[in-house]
């Protein structure tokens, strides 16, 4: 006969298989999401999505909830809570990875890609694979790259004046993301590059921390900034993708047979977010138009692309193979 410590011990380890993907019935498991945008926002759109198919495919086993609409912080606070294991999932811009997992960091030189269409065909390749799984062997990181998704390209927007030329930039201050990277090329460009997180930005147009800031037209949109920013120019400085991150704890509590899902979920993830983002992009351009919002294209991006040259011999060198290689997808 067992005692009742041996009793105890027999029914703690039968737990522990359990949660180590024996036999026996896995725990539910609820993967907490974060972005920056609100709901119905395509990166939202495609990781509630992603959820509906996890739940449907395990019986309710695993799920999403999502926090849109920075509920949790901004990019930077969710990259950290994914680290420690507070978050399973955070969409985040890869100029907010960046600082974590250097080699990301090639995506984020201006102009590296000659149009959004590029940047798909880089992503989806063999390229994009191994940027993920850079993420993913990071030790320091303490996360996994699931996908990439579609973010267009960024322009400028603010409060003062239309920008026709690249002299109209001359001391404007605007708020780029927490990257050094962005910082110099806002300020190779002639304006004062202020480095600040997300949540931030509406606040500081409105009250002239900042004379403008940089983004994509659904960010510039539906995160409201064109309700005080009146210009947006079209220079298409960066056309940096968004990545799907999990937590590596959240990961490794995973079976294999549940990170298999999860990887294949969020591969269709990327694919959806994309169609969502071209229908949304459009309706962003559409309802800024309507709003009034200046909207001059730059033709000659020649004047800008010479001035971030700096950045390029600065930051470039490191990553000089993969560019050949970026610059080589057809």
């Amino acid at each position: 006969m067992i005692d009742r410590r041996d009793a105890l011990r027999l029914a703690l380890a039968a737990v522990a298989l359990g949660l180590a993907g024996g036999g026996y019935a896995q725990p539910k498991m609820v993967l907490k999401a974060s972005d920056v945008h609100p709901d119905g926002y395509p990166t939202v759109a495609a990781i509630v999505s992603m959820g509906k198919k996890l739940e449907a495919a395990t019986n309710g086993r695993l799920s999403v909830q999502m926090y849109p609409s920075m509920q949790l912080g901004g990019e930077k606070e969710a990259i950290e809570q994914a680290q420690v294991g507070a978050l399973q999932l955070a969409r985040v811009s890869v100029g907010a990875l960046g600082p974590v997992v250097d080699e990301l960091n090639v995506f984020n030189l201006p102009y590296l890609f000659r149009s959004t269409a590029h940047m798909q065909k880089v992503i989806d390749g063999p390229i994009g694979q191994e940027l993920l799984d850079k993420v993913t062997n990071n030790p320091k990181a303490g996360l996994v790259g699931l996908c990439w998704m579609d973010a267009g390209a960024r322009s400028l927007y603010d409060t003062k004046k239309a920008i026709r030329n690249i002299d109209d930039l001359k001391g404007m201050k605007f708020r780029v993301m927490g990257n050094p990277m962005f910082v110099d090329m806002m300020n190779a460009l002639g304006g004062n590059g202020v480095s600040m997180g997300y949540d931030q930005v509406f606040s500081a147009l409105q009250t002239g921390v900042v004379d403008g800031a940089e983004n994509n037209p659904p960010s510039f949109v539906f995160d409201n900034h064109y309700q005080v920013a009146k210009f947006y120019t079209l220079d298409e400085h960066l056309i940096v993708p968004e990545i799907l991150v999990m937590s590596k704890k959240a990961w490794d509590a995973l079976t294999p047979a549940d990170q298999v899902l999860v990887k294949k979920f969020g591969r269709e993830a990327q694919f959806e977010e994309r169609e969502l983002w071209v229908k949304y992009e459009k309706s962003a351009m559409d309802k800024a138009k309507a709003a009034g919002i200046t909207i001059t294209e730059i033709a000659d991006k020649k004047p800008f692309q010479d001035a971030v040259k700096p950045v390029w011999d600065k930051y470039g060198p490191k990553y000089a193979d993969m560019i050949k290689r970026i610059q080589a997808v057809q």
